[in-house]
């Protein structure tokens, strides 16, 4: 590829990224009805930022691999780097599932049970168990969706090729 269009082949992913994030977080705000500083908050104080930031850096290298697979030679390489990205995806969302609820009922040894603290309790065992499932809502359908997606590409690639899989 000519050094002059390297720019303009990044600048579009940048681009294509940063509106589909606003796109994003737009229809977010929309659908849960909050202004996005709360729709902030609330993303935080559900998933975190272990997780929001390991899932973005997963999606990204997800998506890139995507796109990146064209007619050429590196397209196994790139599908296999999405296949990756997705099964990283899964076990992310999975692994925060499950220390979501370790952490939950980890609380609950450390306190003690009476009348007047179990509202509290519950409460606190509510939060633990909702980022836990959170997590997996959110991220095993997005690894399904970038593993099939990435097959696909890879599928159309080879089928133009006249190869068989």
């Amino acid at each position: 590829m000519d050094t002059l269009q390297q720019p303009v082949k990044w600048s579009r992913w940048v681009l294509t990224g940063v509106g589909s994030v606003v796109i994003l977080v737009a229809l977010a705000s929309y659908l849960t009805n909050k202004a996005l500083p709360d729709l902030l908050v609330w993303a935080q104080q559900v998933f975190g930022w272990g997780f929001a930031g390991l899932y973005s850096l997963l999606l990204i290298a997800g998506v890139y691999a995507c796109q990146s697979m064209k007619s050429d030679s590196k397209a196994a390489y790139f599908w296999e780097m999405a296949q990756q990205a997705g099964n990283g995806i899964a076990t992310l969302a999975l692994t925060f599932t499950l220390l979501g609820i370790s952490l939950g009922i980890g609380s609950l040894s450390e306190q003690p049970l009476t009348p007047d603290t179990i509202q509290n309790i519950i409460g606190e065992l509510t939060a633990q168990f909702s980022t836990a499932f959170m997590t997996t809502v959110v991220g095993l359908p997005t690894a399904t969706l970038l593993r099939a997606w990435s097959s696909i590409r890879l599928h159309a690639l080879t089928v133009n090729k006249g190869e068989t899989l």
